[in-house]
């Protein structure tokens, strides 16, 4: 069905629909200010309540809380994830270059207090490998690992605190940051960390996890590398030491691989079929802690263990903040990861299920976890790409989940942790690798990346090959700077068309896309697709320069020209009669522009600022400069579509000195009817036919 469209109103300039459509003025700049700062501090029963909810939002949705219809869900995957939390958190302390007991510690302060704080339904907050590893990379640097240490002498018992208390200062430090951030409401900024550098980074950094965990695979002693290229220096070092390669711990992790691996796969294909994942990895410490205790693997054949695991809470102890200088620039990547990560989990699943995170009481929930923990001997934390994957699946409901979790954690920590002894630590490395399986599988999405957008394609893979051929922190500030400058070349060439009228409409769109759009005669309509701004100035008006034909020798020749017809005005006014004159002007005039100007040459310039999402003040004053040399051609500026800050900082810049404010249009076709009017017959009252 053929359906059209008829509009009879007037031209409306910005001043005339302000005047007409406009609000009324709105209040000074100081009684803004004054309001936006004594409203926080009205005081009344509801603005507390209102305000305890919002920064602790047990108390929002617990009263809510469906006990009939949410609590097994909640218990079931609260238990489910605080099972797979044992051997991970004790996993993950490896990669922390921390003893397994400081991992279970982080596997329970933060869920707690997450639980509390935190806005994300299906988060689970506790140890995470990339996380783990780049706090790892911080401790050796400050305290490495002296050669031939006796696992059993004082000296280590020295060394473990030593590392501990730098580890725990950067979650210390982290949570100081985030709180920080909280304060300032920077929440925003975890933008700028997009989802194919976090996409990238995470499945680089899993590289740097598998190789750091060769030499505990193989059973090798071997010092843990640190800064550029330690990725191919801790590969290099392990190929060397091959030949010293423990068999016993090399047929464990085999062993290992060789159950995890099929079992975490099967969990993953019928994951709608299991009401709950098989605990695989906690069952292979039961077992492998069984068999290394019946056959005395370490003395027999000199097999890596766990240790001693102490029972009970640590006490609370202030972590080595003498070290604060020293971790001050590491810990600020570490921050931005943990939080990134976290933030882009619970918007994924907060999408999922229909419900909102709140990025800023986001950070107030990590702030918090992080430098509370941080003085029970915890270091860094953030929310598990794998336990909350799990948590979902397995029916998680709300945040009461993490209770469950930290019950299990609870009881292992003061009753069975000891049992542990005996754990080999091939184990924890196997279970540390096989858990990066969803990292690995991230390079599925590149075709897709590189059919969507080969500009996100190609900062996929300079953050991917930064991380890995460089460094972790190294590469991820250049993946962050490299998708920074991507955007702003983008905004540099943005480009700038000349727009044509689709016959019989309003209609205005590319005359280069467009073939059956026209050009306007005697108007030049432009439009760029970006903002105006001191580093894109320069390509703007070499942009306009060539659509317009603004060369310096034809502006002089214009402006010589224009001077000789104004000379030409005042001599003919000094010596006829005034009305002699203003005939003989005209006709003269008449015949300049015909001689000079034939009638399809552009006379007017329109500038549709549609797609100019802000102006500086080096925008503006090109602005201001374009009107001087097309006064200088005889060409007039027009404006339309301006947004209100746009037209505000060149109003302020002083353009209207320029330019005459009855040419600044609500639309490019009020501009262009008004300009057509004008050429053929001025009138105070015009109005438009559509």
């Amino acid at each position: 069905m053929s359906t059209s469209v008829a509009v009879y109103r007037n031209i409306y300039t910005e001043d005339r629909f302000r005047q007409t459509f406009g609000t009324e003025a709105k209040p000074s700049g100081k009684t803004r200010l004054r309001e936006t700062l004594s409203k926080p501090c009205r005081c009344s029963r509801e603005t507390c309540l209102h305000l305890l909810k919002e920064r602790v939002p047990i108390f929002s949705w617990l009263p809510k809380y469906r006990l009939r219809k949410w609590i097994l869900g909640d218990t079931v995957a609260g238990l489910t994830v605080g099972i797979l939390h044992i051997p991970q958190g004790m996993a993950f302390a490896l990669l922390t270059s921390v003893a397994p007991i400081y991992g279970l510690y982080t596997s329970f302060f933060p869920v707690v207090l997450y639980m509390l704080f935190g806005t994300g339904r299906h988060v689970s907050t506790g140890t995470f490998a990339v996380v783990s590893l780049m706090t790892g990379s911080v401790v050796e640097q400050l305290v490495p690992t002296p050669p031939a240490l006796n696992s059993s002498s004082i000296e280590a018992g020295e060394l473990e605190a030593q590392r501990i208390g730098v580890a725990s200062a950067i979650a210390f430090l982290s949570g100081v940051m985030m709180l920080c951030m909280f304060g300032l409401q920077l929440g925003f900024l975890s933008t700028y960390l997009s989802e194919p550098i976090v996409k990238a980074f995470t499945s680089a950094a899993a590289f740097h996890v598998t190789i750091s965990q060769l030499q505990s695979m193989l059973g090798l002693r071997l010092p843990r590398y640190t800064g550029t290229f330690s990725l191919f220096k801790t590969l290099a070092s392990v190929l060397e030491n091959l030949p010293h390669t423990n068999l016993a711990e090399l047929l464990i992790s085999l062993l290992c691989l060789a159950v995890l691996i099929p079992i975490k796969e099967v969990n993953t294909r019928f994951r709608q079929r299991l009401r709950t994942p098989i605990p695989v990895e906690i069952l292979t410490v039961i077992i492998a802690t069984g068999v290394a205790y019946a056959t005395s693997l370490d003395s027999t054949y000199d097999v890596q263990i766990v240790g001693h695991i102490p029972a009970g809470f640590p006490r609370p102890r202030l972590p080595a903040l003498q070290t604060v200088p020293d971790i001050a620039g590491d810990t600020v990547a570490i921050t931005f990861v943990g939080y990134a990560v976290s933030v882009s989990l619970a918007m994924i699943y907060a999408d999922k299920h229909g419900y909102s995170i709140h990025p800023n009481q986001e950070l107030l929930a990590h702030g918090i976890s992080n430098t509370v923990s941080s003085l029970f001997t915890c270091f860094p934390s953030s929310a598990t790409l794998a336990t909350t994957n799990i948590l979902e699946s397995a029916g998680g409901y709300t945040q009461l989940s993490g209770l469950f979790t930290s019950l299990v954690v609870l009881v292992v920590l003061l009753l069975i942790g000891p049992l542990f002894y005996f754990l080999p630590k091939a184990v924890l490395a196997c279970i540390n690798v096989t858990s990066l399986r969803q990292m690995f599988l991230q390079f599925q999405d590149l075709p897709d990346l590189w059919r969507v957008s080969r500009i996100d394609f190609m900062v996929w893979l300079v953050t991917w090959l930064s991380v890995v051929v460089l460094n972790v922190d190294l590469g991820l500030a250049i993946g962050v700077v490299f998708s920074m400058m991507t955007v702003v070349c983008r905004t540099q060439r943005a480009g700038c068309s000349v727009l044509g009228r689709a016959s019989n409409t309003e209609i205005y769109r590319p005359i280069d896309n467009h073939n059956k759009c026209y050009e306007v005669p005697g108007v030049k309509i432009l439009t760029y697709n970006g903002p105006i701004y001191y580093g894109n100035r320069s390509f703007f008006k070499a942009d306009v320069n060539q659509l317009l034909g603004l060369t310096p020798e034809r502006i002089r020749c214009r402006e010589k020209a224009r001077k000789a017809l104004e000379k030409r005005e005042r001599e003919a006014i000094s010596t006829v009669e005034r009305e002699v004159a203003n005939t003989s002007f005209s006709s003269e005039n008449s015949d300049f522009f015909k001689s000079e100007m034939s009638e399809n040459e552009v006379q007017a310039v329109l500038i549709d600022c549609s797609s100019v999402i802000f102006v500086d003040v080096a925008g503006a004053k090109l602005f201001i400069q374009m009107c001087v040399e097309c006064q200088k051609m005889g060409v007039r500026i027009h404006l339309a579509n301006c947004n209100e800050s746009v037209l505000k900082i060149l109003t302020s810049s002083g353009l209207m000195n320029y330019m005459n404010p009855q040419h600044i249009f609500v639309t490019v076709h009020d501009a262009v009817v008004y300009i057509q009017q004008q050429r053929e017959k001025p009138s105070e009252n015009t109005m438009i036919w559509v």
